[in-house]
């Protein structure tokens, strides 16, 4: 099979759909792979790179959709990439299609196979292996960006999130207790906090409980809870997922003028819609904004403050599946792993995903054309 990586066009995105060492597995699998030009700049890998792993280089992105038998990429396309794909040609990558009704539309029209990572599960059906190391990510920089924005120049209350002798650290309210939210709050914790995880499944407060033991509050979500909570609270993460559904809004805008001036909030969860009734999509060079008197930190792609390690992070989970793809062909892959063919979320112009369909009101195919 012959795999196309165009370069990232999104704001302020340096990662790369496949690093070098990905590169020569492909290689070593008997497949071609042809790179955009300096699509691994940004984390310090060249074109000599690539070209020493085996790839091909091709100058532009139109090059690459052109050749390509599948397109293997970090963040969702952008419209001037959708209108490049073409019917039957395989997207292998973050789509995020709930909060993103044109690209599903471009999509749709261009009839490819887009298989997203964020709905891959793991071999039980439980999981989202390769959602989970972004997630991880982005769960432990939300607590670095929120004690940063917590600075009074900031914005913020002016309350260090530690402790210091005889004056409280901060309070951090973290929403979901799933993979981010669990990391947001492995940090907040490290770094002194006044934690409370608010999660629903019973199981996951358990296993939420027994770790923390003690040195975080493990509370049931409840919206009583939350709005009594967040008028005490400096910083609150949001940390929900439904996969492939839009996050539902447990923060309405009337109760932001009850919180206090300068409280922050980071949304992870911003890809699929947000957990705040107030967010909008914002990028790393204008990363937040105020309503309220309450900072929101909304970046889209937070992983990508750290391209290096979020790239090595993602290739690592996604080679696998990815080399499934390239060696079996989607129709027979997808067949025989229940965990790819739970990535797959359009196909010839009909939306194979529930969640998705529901959140963009479109018709549902079930998968019946593989």
């Amino acid at each position: 099979m012959l795999i196309g990586c165009p370069k990232e066009i999104k704001a302020q995105e340096y990662r790369v759909g496949l690093v070098p060492s990905s590169v020569k597995e492909y290689v070593a699998h008997g497949h071609k792979v042809i790179m955009e030009t300096a699509a691994g700049v940004g984390i310090n890998f060249s074109d000599d790179d690539y070209l020493a792993a085996g790839a091909e280089i091709r100058g532009t992105a139109k090059e690459i959709f052109d050749e390509a038998d599948m397109i293997i990429k970090v963040k969702e396309p952008q419209a001037v990439e959708c209108a490049m794909l073409r019917e039957g040609q395989i997207l292998f990558t973050y789509l995020h299609l709930a909060a993103s009704p044109e690209q599903a539309k471009g999509l749709m029209e261009s009839g490819c196979v887009a298989i997203a990572y964020e709905t891959v599960t793991g071999k039980d059906g439980k999981g989202l292996p390769l959602l989970a190391p972004m997630s991880e990510i982005a769960g432990r920089l939300s607590v670095q960006v929120g004690a940063f924005n917590l600075q009074k120049h900031m914005g913020g209350t002016g309350r260090m999130i530690s402790a210091v002798p005889g004056i409280l650290p901060a309070k951090v309210l973290i929403l979901g207790g799933g993979v981010s939210g669990f990391n947001a709050a492995r940090i907040a914790v490290g770094m002194e906090a006044e934690v409370t995880i608010l999660e629903r499944d019973h199981d996951r407060l358990r296993y939420l409980d027994d770790y923390f033991a003690g040195r975080a509050k493990v509370v049931y979500s409840l919206t009583d809870f939350i709005v009594r909570t967040v008028q005490s609270t400096d910083l609150i993460i949001g940390a929900v997922l439904i996969p492939g559904a839009s996050t539902p809004h447990l923060i309405k805008k009337d109760i932001l003028k009850t919180m206090m001036p300068g409280t922050v909030v980071v949304d992870i969860s911003i890809d699929q819609g947000g957990c705040f009734e107030t967010s909008k999509a914002t990028t790393h060079s204008n990363p937040t904004y105020v309503i309220d008197d309450v900072v929101h930190y909304c970046v889209a792609n937070m992983p990508g403050a750290v391209p290096l390690s979020s790239a090595l992070a993602l290739n690592h989970a996604v080679l696998p599946h990815g080399l499934a793809l390239a060696d079996k062909g989607w129709k027979q892959a997808i067949l025989e792993d229940e965990s790819l063919r739970n990535g797959l979320n359009v196909l010839k112009g009909e939306i194979t995903y529930e969640n998705v369909a529901s959140a963009l009101k479109l018709p549902y195919s079930p998968r019946r054309q593989i």
